[in-house]
């Protein structure tokens, strides 16, 4: 059953998923809390003001949202650094669905509202790779199909964002062995954010050797987590027990 589209609060568009018995994003605001938690508490927007170059990787493309925002930001800053954004999704939705997204509220490049249907037209399964916007060197690799299927070539990422449905309905891709394979895509820098604050969740970082911390949560959430492979990345937050909620995770204690 295709996915339903909903308003959210701040005016920006969701989708009701039937599947998983979830929205997409948060209901209160799908832009504000994607801009809260992938680029201002990841550190993504302060990196852009020296980075030279930049790769992402994605769980969970959805909608789209988090790769548009990214685009009109780089056209913002009048950004030329080369940008490769991976992105995986089991289940894409249709061009036409993707037509009645409404995000103009919170792009400044109204030009973009047409990027996302373009994106969605004839994925195929694997890799699909998309070069949207000219002015703009932002490369989309958009993997159609399974994380455990995922096995690109030469992929460090400076950040991850984990933005698959919840725990509570997709707990395959919030296992050790999901945040193990991540680490394997990670620089010793990578930041790795999610809306997720969950504590099994940050057990299972925490037994894949990710340093783990909490930060301020969007739209009322109390927290999310964010976490890297370095201390020194995470030294504004407030770091969990990972020693404690490592135990808890491999003991099965939650």
């Amino acid at each position: 059953m295709s996915p339903k589209i909903h308003p959210t609060k701040d005016g920006s568009s969701t989708l009701y998923s039937e599947q998983f018995s979830q929205y997409y994003h948060n209901p209160n605001g799908a832009a504000t809390e994607s801009l809260h938690v992938f680029f201002e508490s990841s550190g993504l927007n302060e990196y852009l003001e020296t980075a030279t170059s930049l790769t992402i990787l994605e769980i969970g493309f959805g909608t789209g949202l988090n790769f548009l925002l990214l685009l009109d930001i780089l056209k913002q800053r009048g950004s030329k650094i080369p940008v490769k954004f991976y992105s995986i999704e089991a289940f894409p939705v249709s061009a036409e669905t993707a037509d009645e997204f409404d995000f103009s509220g919170h792009i400044n490049h109204q030009e973009l509202n047409d990027v996302l249907p373009d994106i969605f037209k004839n994925l195929q399964p694997g890799i699909n790779h998309k070069k949207p916007v000219g002015e703009v060197d932002a490369e989309l690799n958009l993997f159609i199909g399974k994380f455990e299927a995922f096995k690109p070539d030469e992929l460090q990422a400076d950040f991850i964002f984990h933005d698959p449905f919840s725990p509570e309905v997709n707990e395959e891709l919030w296992t050790d062995e999901v945040f193990k394979k991540l680490r394997t895509f990670s620089k010793p820098t990578t930041v790795l954010a999610t809306y997720c604050a969950a504590s099994k969740a940050r057990g299972a970082m925490c037994a894949s050797n990710w340093h783990v911390a909490r930060a301020t949560g969007a739209l009322g959430k109390r927290e999310m987590t964010l976490a890297s492979p370095s201390k020194e990345k995470l030294k504004q937050f407030k770091r969990v027990d990972e020693k404690r909620l490592k135990n808890r995770y491999l003991n099965n204690d939650f």
